[in-house]
């Protein structure tokens, strides 16, 4: 009877990381150091989706800008003689980026739906999605 029980525990046990393995990562949100990677890493704008979830172009600008995000808590934001600077915060636990512009009362607030090595997707307030990829 023991060892039924304990078969039983074991493969509930299994079941339990086999499920929550195969979840998909398409909501996985790593820790913050992916963000920036070890000295600092450049994002560019991959894709938008509306509110409604519906594919939005990019113009050749929105293309052309880059995030860089440094592991001391500075990013940077450019694109076509334009610069933007600031800091930023990352709260894995509520999935939330803050970035806080320089010389300005300025701050912006993300949902962050997934980051990895080389994917962020960020929702803004508007309920935009943001999705970059790590230049390359």
């Amino acid at each position: 009877m023991k060892s039924i029980k304990t078969s039983n525990m074991l493969y509930s046990l299994l079941l339990s990381v086999l499920l929550l393995s195969c979840g998909g990562d398409k909501e996985e949100v790593g820790a913050e150091t992916l963000l920036s990677g070890p000295d600092n890493k450049t994002w560019v704008a991959n894709e938008e989706l509306n509110a409604a979830g519906d594919e939005q172009d990019l113009s050749k600008e929105e293309k052309a800008q880059t995030m860089q995000f440094y592991a001391d808590g500075r990013f940077a934001m450019g694109g076509g003689g334009s610069l933007q600077t600031g800091t930023w915060q990352f709260d894995q636990a509520a999935k939330r980026l803050t970035l806080q512009f320089e010389g300005q009362d300025v701050t912006q607030n993300f949902e962050v739906q997934k980051l990895d090595d080389d994917e962020l997707n960020l929702r803004g307030a508007d309920g935009t999605v943001l999705e970059l990829e790590v230049k390359k």
